[in-house]
């Protein structure tokens, strides 16, 4: 299993394969090694790599406390991003925002475009991969906020359709 990560604002990829992980940040430092996990109780584990033990705890939202110490942690299935649908309903403004940090690739609309549900608005990418950022709904773009070779951040508002 893979997955996307923003640890204390950085970029990288975690991947596990049975007790077997190996983490590398978008800035190409990376770390593999063995480990195992146990639960302790509700909402707290033990994971022992290479030789040290860490306790990790839920903290504040958007935050993992490993022994005692508050982590900003965000975890991205890529598989998510696809299958992920708007928490709103399909009528009215709707915005298109920027998933994770990264950088934008292409702008394939314009303002006054007529879209349908499902059609790219626009290219982003993050940790070396190309992710198309679809339209929610048919309708109109109202407003393109971001132009090709911008670096976005996560929840940043990039298109919106009406």
């Amino acid at each position: 299993m893979k997955v996307e990560t923003i640890i204390q604002g950085r970029a990288g990829r975690l991947g596990f394969e049975g007790q077997h992980f190996r983490y590398e940040r978008e800035d190409g430092q990376s770390i593999e090694s063995e480990f195992s996990a146990a639960r302790q109780d509700a909402g707290t584990h033990t994971i022992l790599i290479g030789g040290r033990s860490y306790r990790i705890t839920r903290g504040a939202p958007g935050e993992t406390l490993v022994n005692g110490w508050p982590i900003a942690v965000e975890v991205v299935d890529p598989r998510g991003l696809r299958a992920r649908k708007s928490s709103t309903s399909g009528s009215g403004r709707q915005e298109v925002s920027a998933p994770m940090p990264g950088k934008v690739v292409r702008v394939l609309v314009a303002p006054g475009d007529m879209v349908e549900a499902g059609q790219g608005l626009l290219v982003v990418e993050a940790m070396k991969m190309q992710n198309e950022m679809k339209s929610p709904k048919a309708g109109r773009v109202v407003e393109v906020r971001t132009r090709a070779d911008s670096a976005v951040r996560p929840g940043e508002p990039l298109v919106i359709v009406e």
